[in-house]
């Protein structure tokens, strides 16, 4: 079959777009799934040869300029302030494990792999890159202890723009060392040169954009936009200086905007982290689907499973355990830390880049640099992914607890029901932006954050990795369904519940308010100043636990009328919220909590003689209502 070169497009991206969703819908790394659908189109059936339909400059244009973009979206979300914070273990991983990762592993490329100097610096550098667009969906898989799990994000984060950099040095260290004599000054004063002017260029054009941001130069729809262009702009601009420079400048200029302070930083990290998905999706498809037969096969060369497995058993727990001596982390930590390190995205298609500029400048043992890397993404994808939760809970270094839950908005009804799941050994954490709001939980203890959600989270801020549940519990309606729609891909629709602020007469005034996806809690009681005033006037959480002898029936008609179920939560802590629209399911064995007025029996009691009371005065009052009514 022959397609234009339209239609091999737009078949690349909705390939891509759909292996994000089926990763994310079975809880898989989405690079697996990439994979297979590059190879089915492109090595395995030869359906889309990207190269060939849309031509080899074009496709080259189109992997340095979404190389470029990735990159930049990476760097933007570095805070210089975030890293001063952070653990000493983590400086030291990021610092020397990563220059010795490169060494160790350009050794390796040289000695098992056979690759020229140059070749194996390149490459060396390359894959010392474990991206957040791999680690992350594994850590939220693996449910690693906190400490683990920061150790792991941020040497992600902090080292995906840095492997593209070293690359670039690697590159023209490698020609100054290949030179006569190992000093050519030529060589090396062309190559400080460039790598200035990139900082230049780089910095340059940040400053630029925060002014102009600052000062609204631009109207509001088209300041994402116009980022987007200064990134290709910045790049293209380094690369006509000098070779092989655009990504150290797209990178600079990434680092300097995310630290400059600019208020409007967050709907461009928002834009870009859309494009970069993206890209990201349709480049590696491209990208694997771009393999020829011959490459594929030599996946399986001796050298070259040689090389993934040196990486996997000596190069990185060495990398790790060297950087990590003299550090408080402890020897399960560094087993862990020493074995996770998968390779994804942006490897492949940094290796893409480079392995095009070797092969043109005369390295042709460069053309099973692509063939070498996809070996080790797939092998680390899949060892890594597949080995990390049972190795962590064999090391002790998992979240193997209940599941948890985030409760965004601090009031006197959050800190209740985050301290009576406490009780139950359920992990809450409470995010809220006003500091005087988090003094109730301060005073009770409970774990908080002080923060707006929606930007900690994007710029890693905020471990969520051992929370299953979101409570969204702030007086601003439209503000908690905002969030809750951010985080309903995360979670679950089932597992993000809105706290009703208005009512359900008064939301109906509001046409923003009146088809809100997410689910709201309780019935038509459950409002947000009601369930703060019920917490005020003594109101506890109870659990009444549904057995045999007590069915889920005998608790709804024998229940306190003024009891307000909350949620349902089985022996093993997974919780389900009762909302406006229906009832979880409760089996034998599960508990109900409730809010339950202060005269009521403790836990796990039905009080039937309040019941009997109150269901007399009801009587009484129907029966004067018949009467009157028939009078």
């Amino acid at each position: 079959m022959t397609f234009t070169t339209t239609t091999a497009i737009a078949l690349i991206i909705f390939l891509g777009i759909l292996s994000q969703w089926v990763a994310w819908k079975i809880s898989k790394p989405a690079i697996v799934i990439m994979s297979l659908c590059g190879l089915i189109i492109g090595p395995l059936f030869n359906i889309i040869i990207p190269s060939e339909i849309i031509g080899e400059g074009m496709y080259k244009t189109i992997i340095s300029l979404s190389v470029a973009l990735i990159l930049f979206e990476g760097s933007l979300s570095l805070n210089f302030e975030e890293i001063e914070d952070t653990k000493f273990t983590i400086k030291r991983i990021v610092i020397f494990g990563a220059f010795i990762a490169w060494i160790l592993g350009s050794l390796a490329a040289h000695f098992i792999a056979d690759l020229s100097i140059t070749t194996s610096l390149v490459i060396g550098a390359i894959l010392i890159v474990t991206g957040p667009t791999v680690i992350l969906p594994l850590l939220r898989q693996a449910k690693l202890d906190k400490r683990v799990s920061a150790i792991l994000k941020w040497e992600g984060i902090l080292v995906d723009p840095l492997g593209a950099i070293l690359a670039v040095f690697s590159l023209e260290l490698a020609r100054v060392i290949s030179s006569s004599g190992g000093s050519d000054v030529k060589i090396l004063i062309h190559f400080m040169l460039g790598v200035v002017a990139a900082v230049i260029i780089g910095y340059f054009a940040a400053k630029f954009m925060s002014i102009a941001l600052r000062e609204h130069y631009f109207p509001e729809y088209l300041k994402p936009a116009i980022v987007l262009a200064i990134v290709i702009g910045v790049f293209t601009l380094s690369e006509l200086i000098s070779h092989e420079t655009g990504l150290l400048a797209v990178t600079v200029l990434g680092v300097a905007m995310g630290n400059m302070k600019i208020s409007e930083i967050n709907d461009i990290l928002h834009f870009n982290e859309n494009i970069s998905i993206l890209l990201t999706s349709s480049v590696f498809i491209m990208l694997t689907a771009s393999l020829s037969r011959e490459i594929l096969i030599s996946v399986f060369e001796p050298r070259i499973i040689l090389f993934v497995l040196s990486m996997l058993f000596v190069v990185r727990p060495l990398s790790i355990w060297i950087s990590t001596i003299g550090t408080d982390i402890t020897l399960q930590e560094k087993a862990l830390v020493g074995w996770i390190a998968p390779r994804g995205i942006v490897a492949l298609t940094v290796t893409g880049y480079f392995s095009n500029l070797l092969v043109a400048q005369g390295y042709k043992d460069a053309e099973i640099l692509l063939a070498l890397t996809f070996a080790l993404v797939i092998v680390t994808v899949f060892a890594h992914g597949f080995s990390i939760q049972p190795l962590a809970k064999k090391l002790g270094v998992a979240h193997d607890g209940k599941p948890g839950l985030i409760i965004v908005g601090s009031n006197k009804f959050s800190v209740a029901l985050a301290d009576f799941l406490a009780t139950v050994d359920i992990p809450v954490l409470i995010v809220e932006y006003s500091e005087y709001h988090l003094k109730h939980a301060i005073e009770m203890d409970i774990e908080h954050h002080r923060g707006e959600i929606l930007y900690e989270v994007a710029n890693y801020n905020l471990d969520l990795v051992i929370y299953k549940n979101m409570l969204l519990n702030t007086p601003i309606p439209l503000y908690n369904i905002m969030v809750a729609n951010e985080f309903t891909g995360r979670f679950g629709r089932n597992n993000v519940c809105i706290v009703n602020v208005l009512g359900d007469k008064i939301k109906n005034e509001f046409k923003e308010l009146r088809h809100i996806q997410s689910t709201r809690l309780g019935d038509y009681r459950a409002t947000y100043l009601n369930l703060v005033e019920l917490v005020n006037q003594g109101y506890k959480f109870t659990a009444t636990k549904i057995t045999s002898e007590f069915s889920t029936k005998d608790y709804y008609e024998k229940s306190d009328f003024r009891k307000i179920n909350i949620l349902a939560m089985t022996e093993s802590g997974d919780i389900t919220f009762f909302t406006t629209t229906g009832q979880p399911k409760v089996s034998e064995g599960d508990y109900i909590v409730s809010l339950t007025p202060p005269d009521e029996m403790g836990y796990n009691e039905i009080n039937f003689e309040s019941f009997e009371k109150y269901e007399k005065v009801l009587t009484n009052i129907r029966d004067k209502f018949q009467k009157n009514f028939n009078n």
